[in-house]
């Protein structure tokens, strides 16, 4: 391997937090969303207050779209990191098209929807194989669906089968009627019947949730994503490969299968995805550490909570501090998103946006890059090759670097 500039690189996902203005929203039924825009407004608006992220801040956060900043938020004169944004082009809007694509492998092939509800055919053998009946059947809000249906499974056991508009198959199942690992069994069940050819679908989400009547249910941290398994490998596997720690923290494991991650991390929460971030910064390793931290698109974002997302944003940033003073001089954090997911926006689904990408390095100054404007990026992929690039692995030739930025 080539001389590298970062022997550790952490990306972070804040998992929905776009910046709008994807060139293709409308397609997504998403034109005028804008995630942090809209949310940055609404703090102001409705709390009388900015909302108060001095890291991102100082990384140059503003500067990511110049032309239309956020409310509030200051611009730094002299800003402390590089900053831009990037382009989703995979065909889907879901996490896993994200977060594919960050590691190299945009997907550009069709997955299947069911704004109709799925198929008798399926859902037979669903029957089948869990001996259990099915209700639902529709696109639905996960906290509106156990409100509807809820009460019904704890009279019956029959399993809550849903989707929304993404490429997912959800399965929501009360703790004390079907037990997590048999719900775990039912979604690995699941996941095998659509891997195509006749249906290929993104995830299949176990959806475990406690409470005692439809106004206390309340989904719990024991949630299980079964993605699509990667159709080629990604950057996790070249790094795996080349004899790098690949470490995965939050549902980066779950949506590349597992694939290529040395390590792996559960999270509970944002707070907890955090602490285990620490746990990780604290060893000495070689590498890439993938987080996501999916609480503000599960439980802010879905459910349209600008408070909690504000609320969400300003502690991440708090945490981000944190990280930043304990950073090696070889240390790179990369900041990022999947897709949007805007709290102000109609309905319920992710939205399509652009997402922001920051870069810090506590040598940044002194190696004259602070300050740097990424830009627009054309592909999420450009953060891929970056992290490939910088370990001298060769990939797919997916993405463009930007590690001289660097």
């Amino acid at each position: 391997m080539t001389s590298q500039k970062f022997k550790r690189i952490l990306t972070i996902v804040i998992d929905s937090i776009g910046v709008g203005d994807a060139p293709d929203a409308a397609q997504y039924s998403s034109d005028g969303a804008d995630t942090l825009g809209h949310l940055t407004q609404w703090w102001l608006d409705n709390q009388g207050r900015a909302l108060a992220l001095p890291n991102m801040e100082r990384l140059g956060l503003n500067l990511a779209r110049p032309d239309n900043p956020f409310a509030g938020i200051g611009t730094p004169e002299a800003p402390a990191g590089a900053f831009g944004r990037m382009r989703i082009i995979s065909r889907g809007n879901d996490s896993l098209d994200g977060h594919w694509e960050m590691m190299c492998l945009p997907t550009r092939f069709e997955m299947d929807y069911f704004p109709q509800g799925f198929p008798e055919s399926l859902l037979d053998k669903l029957r089948a194989f869990s001996g259990r009946d099915i209700v639902c059947n529709k696109p639905y809000s996960g906290t509106e669906v156990l409100k509807d249906y809820g009460e019904h499974q704890l009279k019956t056991g029959d399993l809550i089968v849903y989707t929304s508009g993404d490429s997912v198959l959800q399965i929501a199942a009360h703790e004390e009627v079907i037990p997590l690992e048999e719900l775990y069994r039912i979604c690995e069940y699941a996941r095998t019947l659509i891997n195509g050819p006749e249906i290929t679908m993104g995830r299949v989400i176990a959806r475990p949730y406690v409470g005692t009547c439809a106004t206390d249910f309340t989904r719990t941290a024991n949630r299980h994503d079964y993605g699509l398994t990667p159709t080629g490998p990604t950057v996790v596997d070249f790094l795996h490969d080349a004899g790098l720690d690949t470490i995965a923290v939050g549902k980066t494991f779950d949506l590349l299968c597992g694939n290529g991650f040395g390590a792996h991390y559960h999270n509970q929460s944002n707070s907890d995805g955090m602490d285990h971030v620490d746990e990780v910064m604290a060893q000495d390793w070689h590498g890439l550490c993938f987080t996501n931290l999916v609480d503000f698109d599960a439980v802010y974002g879905h459910r349209r909570d600008p408070l909690g997302d504000g609320l969400a944003l300003e502690d991440f940033d708090r945490r981000l501090g944190d990280v930043m003073a304990r950073m090696h001089e070889d240390d790179l954090v990369l900041i990022t998103a999947d897709h949007g997911n805007d709290p102000t926006y109609r309905g319920t689904d992710h939205t399509r946006e652009l997402v922001p990408l920051l870069a810090w390095t506590p040598s940044m100054a002194e190696r004259g890059c602070a300050g740097c404007d990424l830009g627009l990026r054309g592909t999420a992929s450009d953060l891929g090759a970056t992290i490939l690039e910088n370990f001298g692995v060769p990939g797919n030739g997916e993405g463009t670097s930007f590690l001289e930025c660097l």
